[in-house]
């Protein structure tokens, strides 16, 4: 067997399993959403609380975050350079222009151009992860261990918080009924 066939054997393997797992998440979602049905009217005031806080400024939520973050990890004089280095890395970006304009330019695109430029933007996104990530192995190697468990906890895909990306906010289990 070649190594296009293989290639292709495996991509569809990996489409496969992607529909599988997503009509299973669908699946779930549909069964909370019935045993939820009663919820409803918080989860509109919930929506609602999420509009306001979509609206507010990325920035200033960002320095509150951090300043929640830094109180919780109680840092010592010895850790607030490399305290400020990771905040500085991981400081909020300019916006990268008129969206409306940028979805029209790229809709004027041929498919195999439009991909292109979605490949360029991934790759400009990977390097920005990357330098954050040598920030936060910096800043993590400062930290005392209790420092590191308050730490992950608190960051986004901790235990206890952090930013949920993603129709997914909060993810609280409702008791089940019966």
């Amino acid at each position: 067997m070649n190594a296009s066939m293989t290639t292709l054997r495996k991509n569809l393997i990996i489409a496969m399993s992607v529909l599988g797992m997503g009509a299973a998440s669908l699946t779930v979602h549909a069964q909370e959403a019935a045993a939820s049905a009663p919820a409803a009217s918080s989860k509109m005031q919930h929506e609602g609380q999420r509009g306001q806080h979509r609206a507010s400024n990325p920035a200033e939520r960002m320095a509150k975050y951090q300043a929640r973050l830094h109180d919780k990890l109680k840092l010592t004089a010895a850790q607030e350079p490399a305290w400020v280095t990771f905040t500085a890395a991981n400081a909020p970006k300019k916006p990268m222009g008129d969206w409306k304009a940028k979805r029209e330019a790229m809709a004027k695109l041929s498919a195999p151009e439009r991909m292109e430029q979605w490949i360029a933007m991934s790759k400009e996104r990977i390097v920005d992860q990357e330098s954050r990530l040598a920030s936060l192995k910096t800043f993590y190697a400062v930290l005392t261990p209790e420092q590191k468990k308050v730490f992950d906890d608190s960051v986004p895909g901790g235990k206890h918080g952090g930013h949920h990306r993603g129709g997914h906010h909060g993810m609280h289990q409702q008791p089940k009924a019966g």
